[in-house]
This record gives C-alpha cells, sequence and structure tokens, in this order.
C-alpha cells in the first residue's frame, strides 16, 4: 500500500556533511519536520512512546537564525540530557519566534553523530504548498 501523506523531510546529498530537504504547509510544520528530520538523522528509534517532556521557547531576527537556533537548541538538549525528540507540538510560530512543547525517548539507537546545525546552504523558500527548506549539518 502506497504512502499518500506529503513528504515532510527528505536527505539530500551533501559533500562533506549531513543535509536535509524540509516541507512545511505552515511555517510551524516546517519547525517540526525539521526537527524531525534531524532526529531522523541522529538516531534510530521505533515504537516508542515519548517519556520525556520540555518546553522550549526562542526568539530570532530572522526566519533563518530562528531555524537554526530551535534545531541546535534541541541538540544541545539531546547531548546533555541523552534524550532523542520524536514529538513537536509547536503551540506559535512566526519567523521571529516560536513556544513548543518537545517530548523525546531514552530508547534509541545512534545513527549519525551531528556537531553543529550550520548556516551553510541554509534556504528557506515559501512555495504554492507552504514552505521547504535545506539545511547542512556539520557531522
Amino acid at each position: 500500500m502506497k504512502n499518500s501523506a506529503p513528504k515532510v523531510f527528505e536527505e539530500v546529498e551533501h559533500t562533506a556533511d549531513a543535509a536535509l530537504r524540509v516541507y512545511g504547509q505552515n511555517w510551524g510544520d516546517l519547525l517540526a519536520n525539521a526537527a524531525l528530520g534531524m532526529f531522523s538523522v541522529v538516531a534510530d528509534w521505533e515504537d516508542v512512546q515519548p517519556l520525556t517532556e520540555r518546553k522550549v521557547s526562542l526568539q530570532a531576527m530572522d526566519g533563518e537564525t530562528l531555524l537554526v537556533d530551535w534545531l541546535s537548541e534541541l541538540l544541545y538538549l539531546h547531548e546533555m540530557e541523552d534524550v532523542v525528540y520524536i514529538s513537536f507540538e509547536i503551540l506559535s510560530a512566526s519567523p521571529n519566534g516560536l513556544r513548543a512543547i518537545v517530548k523525546g525517548t531514552e530508547k534509541w539507537s545512534p545513527r549519525t553523530a551531528i556537531k553543529a546545525v550550520t548556516f551553510n546552504d541554509l534556504r528557506i523558500e515559501k512555495t504554492p504548498e507552504g514552505y521547504a527548506a535545506t539545511i547542512v549539518f556539520d557531522t
């Protein structure tokens, strides 16, 4: 049976690092799908219920900075708490800020270590379907 759900992210070829192409019908979807994509690069998990929950609030001067700050904050929390975040409830989002509840699991297997979220080749585009972004990670 073919999945008819819209594509939320895909890994794309990059010369030295990991990269994602992320999609969202709105700004909040883009942020949530970028986070899900990043953690799909970082880890494998399957059939787990999120056990950890935390609130995240950020402000930024523009959408690109907010996207990098959001993913960097989640990567920091992952490294400090050894949690992979798998559920993202965006309470409010604009290119200048967000409020979210993120939920994660401690039951995961490592896949790719991400050192940093970069501004390298970062592009956020408005599309007929919503938004699309290309994000590169330093691995």
